[in-house]
């Protein structure tokens, strides 16, 4: 899935469940407590259902939390190997000024001749 897709579905799901926090504020629809003592079986079902989805949740965020406390905070290989690459960079810059320095200037080309 590519992570456009990925967002758009999430964004989705947010604004459902946003919806449906809405319509229980308003009272759009109630379901009155007799309805969960009178069809135990769905009762039941409802509550695994949110404890599952509560288990899975808290374990996503778990490992993510995990994730950012164990990874590094420094630089990676490939970041410390380009630091490295640019300070020999500089150095071998600063040598070429010091051995340009070092040379006679250019003699002049006689008149008439191309540059």
């Amino acid at each position: 899935m590519r992570p456009s897709r990925a967002i758009a579905f999430w964004v989705a799901i947010v604004v459902v469940l946003l919806f449906v926090e809405v319509a229980e504020l308003t009272h759009l629809f109630t379901l009155p407590v007799q309805s969960a003592v009178g069809n135990l079986l769905s009762f039941v079902f409802a509550l695994v259902f949110t404890t599952i989805l509560a288990l899975v949740g808290a374990l996503f965020v778990g490992i993510y939390i995990s994730q950012r406390m164990q990874s590094p905070g420094g630089f990676t290989r490939f970041e410390e190997e380009m630091l490295k690459m640019r300070s020999d960079v500089a150095k071998i810059s600063e040598d070429m000024r010091e051995l340009r320095g070092r040379l006679p200037p250019p003699a002049d080309p006689p008149l008439g001749s191309p540059k």
